[in-house]
């Protein structure tokens, strides 16, 4: 009886909070050029350092996009739209963003779509230019690469990034290369369709299902969902999560908490 292991692919195989950032910020420049005027460097480094403490909101790519908009309003009142703006805090942030998200959405009049492929273009386009430093902002978990190229289960990858970024740093980084049917990127449904799909295959009956993830409200996803109670779940502690969720998670039997060095040896 063999594994099959269904991998999540930021914040468990890659933290890619640098690029993602830094990409937000560009495509922030673009979609709101006026945002910018009067914004300087020593602002821009402030909003990336303040990304990478609300990074576990976010769920799919363009919300980064966002939440650079809602920081910098939090800091320049002269630029403010949004009602959510004024006072708001990192803590705040990573405490309400499901229910701050939809209102500065509409109060900013825009559209998931649009945003996600803004986000999209921006970074090919930066790949285009310059594909040394976009890879080079972005970097595997140690021991990851090796786990990888080394596992002896049979690998997914389930992801919201779009699979055509997921494949060149699986690439570049891990010199890892995995056939296009096994990586589920953005477009491909909610993960838990995907797990559906994977468990119904053929070839994999008789396989343990794992999921491996960082964020606690897609495994809590899962639990929601009685056919899926054949799968291991766990929530990698080394990825964009906050203590807080990681105690919760302590307290679901279901999840299982996984540290870095026992991920890789489970690959294995």
């Amino acid at each position: 009886m063999g594994d099959l292991y269904a991998l999540d692919f930021d914040g468990v195989l890659c933290d890619s909070c640098g690029e993602s950032s830094l990409s937000a910020v560009k495509a922030a420049k673009v979609r709101w050029p006026s945002l910018f005027n009067g914004v300087d460097s020593t602002l821009e480094d402030w909003v990336v350092e303040q990304m990478h403490i609300v990074r576990p909101v976010v769920e799919t790519g363009y919300e980064n996009l966002l939440l650079v908009r809602l920081l910098l309003e939090a800091r320049i009142p002269s630029i403010r739209k949004s009602s959510v703006a004024e006072g708001i805090t990192v803590e705040g942030i990573l405490e309400k963003w499901s229910e701050l998200k939809p209102v500065i959405m509409e109060e900013w009049g825009e559209e998931r779509d649009a945003l996600i492929n803004l986000f999209g273009k921006v970074r090919d386009e930066w790949m285009d230019e310059d594909l040394t430093t976009w890879i080079g902002a972005n970097r595997l978990y140690p021991g990851v690469p090796d786990a990888l190229k080394f596992a002896s289960s049979t690998i997914y990858i389930v992801t919201t990034k779009q699979s055509r970024f997921a494949d060149a740093l699986l690439r570049k980084l891990a010199g890892v290369t995995i056939p296009p049917e096994r990586i589920f990127g953005l477009g491909s449904g909610p993960k838990v369709e995907v797990l559906k799909q994977l468990q119904k295959k053929p070839e994999h009956q008789g396989l343990k299902l794992h999921f491996v993830e960082d964020r606690l409200a897609t495994l809590k996803n899962v639990i929601k969902e009685p056919e899926l109670d054949g799968w291991n779940l766990y929530l990698g502690d080394w990825g964009y999560n906050t203590q807080k969720e990681r105690e919760e998670a302590a307290t679901i039997p279901r999840i299982r908490i996984l540290e870095l060095p026992d991920f890789s040896k489970k690959l294995k």
